[in-house]
């Protein structure tokens, strides 16, 4: 099996957004991605230009690293990225699993695998309008089926205006069996800059109002944490 390309490797630290938020985790970030989104704030693990910076690991030493960083404790362990579903980490999430740790995968939804049935969370993140992609209503739904063994599947989409809503109801629609969650969008991408916590808050007061005003009342709306206690800093 040829090594993982990794970007960093993180924790223990709690997981910041969706339904697995404020829990103790260990995170697995993959180098690369299939997609290119407008307002993406992980540049380093997406963009070829930091391909050297990249570590290939084998599924042995990124556990071993894992194992170190939670002490030997049976944490969540999450994959995320770029988008990790275009490397296998299916013998990773064996390992984590029979080891008692909990394991969680983030991807966008572009590309399935079989090995999505192995986790303990797959979350699937379909990029809204504002990100510039055109998701691949086949390749999501391929992922859902793919993901029918895992023991939780769910929807979070991120929302910055009126269209990106509109997207998550339609997406919502189609898939009505997954539970949604919904997040403000982050508009600050450098990691150098903070991030201006009223504004975030003013964009999930906005994202709230417009839940409960539409009585979309089937839907999670919660912030993204890690970027209100940590902005864009890499490694939280």
């Amino acid at each position: 099996m040829k090594p993982l390309r990794i970007a960093e490797i993180f924790g223990p630290t709690i997981q910041g957004e969706g339904a697995l938020i404020g829990e103790p985790t260990v995170f697995v970030r993959a180098g690369g991605c299939d997609y290119r989104c407008s307002w993406c704030d992980s540049m380093h693990a997406v963009d070829s230009a930091y391909r050297d910076a990249w570590a290939p690991m084998t599924t042995e030493a990124i556990w071993a690293e894992v194992a170190r960083l939670s002490g030997g404790r049976a944490l969540t362990l999450s994959i995320s990225g770029g988008n990790p579903a275009i490397q296998d980490f299916g013998q990773l999430v064996a390992r984590a699993r029979a080891e008692g740790y909990r394991t969680a995968l983030e991807t966008q939804g572009s590309v399935a695998r079989d090995w999505f049935a192995g986790l303990d969370m797959l979350v699937l993140s379909p990029k809204p309008p504002s990100s510039g992609e055109v998701p691949d209503p086949e390749a999501l739904a391929a992922c859902i089926a793919a993901g029918q063994g895992a023991g939780a599947m769910v929807l979070k989409m991120v929302i910055f205006d009126a269209e990106d809503y509109a997207f998550a109801r339609r997406i919502a629609a189609d898939h009505p069996g997954l539970p949604v969650y919904l997040q403000p969008g982050n508009p600050e991408t450098d990691p150098d800059r903070p991030v201006a916590a009223q504004d975030v808050a003013d964009r999930l007061l906005w994202l709230v109002e417009m839940v409960t005003a539409d009585g979309w009342f089937g839907v999670r709306v919660l912030p993204q944490l890690h970027v209100l206690l940590w902005g864009n800093q890499r490694g939280v």
